[in-house]
């Protein structure tokens, strides 16, 4: 199974608890835990109380500053576009390994658009995964490198084509065939039931 996972940046520290400000720099900390990889939003206050020890953790995978905004408010009814961003996100909530070549090269695509940042890698059994954050929202997104070969290329770059032109296939409206009106069958009685057995 792949461990693909989106994290969101925090709103708050993760010591102190205090509301992050608009503008605000904070660190970040990326740590390799046996439930998957860990994000860690701190102040700058608590990050400084706290360096040592947490740079010092053998789990510790990345460490970052980011600065930190605060989301726009969401227009209701917002229409969203199947793009390459939204089709990512979709991929790795289904978590379908069939899927792991076109997240990979959708992921590297945001990368070159510089929608997305390397933000480290790792290896896991042989697997090398990648760290990327989307600056904007903060999320993080830990894709598996499916290891591509140059004969396979052809076939990802045309289903990413695909999904980006018609979207998942399940994402169809789907239409629920409501079942016939039950018919009522006549009540008989046992003793209306004609018997068959000779007179």
């Amino acid at each position: 199974m792949i461990e693909w996972h989106i994290q969101s940046r925090a709103h708050a520290c993760r010591l102190s608890g205090r509301q992050f400000h608009d503008g605000e720099t904070y660190h970040t900390l990326l740590l390799d835990t046996k439930a998957g990889f860990e994000r860690m939003d701190l102040c700058v206050d608590a990050f400084k109380e706290s360096a040592a020890e947490l740079l010092a953790k053998v789990n510790l995978v990345s460490h970052w500053k980011g600065v930190y905004e605060a989301p726009p408010p969401v227009p209701p009814d917002a229409i969203r576009k199947d793009d390459a961003e939204s089709l990512l996100r979709k991929l790795l909530e289904r978590r379908e390994e069939r899927h792991a070549a076109v997240a990979y090269i959708l992921a590297v695509m945001l990368e070159r658009k510089r929608i997305l940042k390397v933000k480290g890698q790792s290896r896991d059994n042989g697997r090398r995964i990648f760290v990327y954050e989307h600056p904007k929202s903060g999320d993080l997104f830990t894709i598996v490198d499916p290891d591509l070969q140059l004969n396979q290329l052809a076939a990802v770059q045309c289903d990413v084509a695909n999904l980006l032109e018609h979207g998942l296939p399940d994402d169809a409206p789907v239409i629920a065939l409501l079942p016939a009106e039950p018919t009522e069958e006549p009540f008989n009685a046992p003793s209306e039931i004609p018997s068959l057995a000779p007179v």
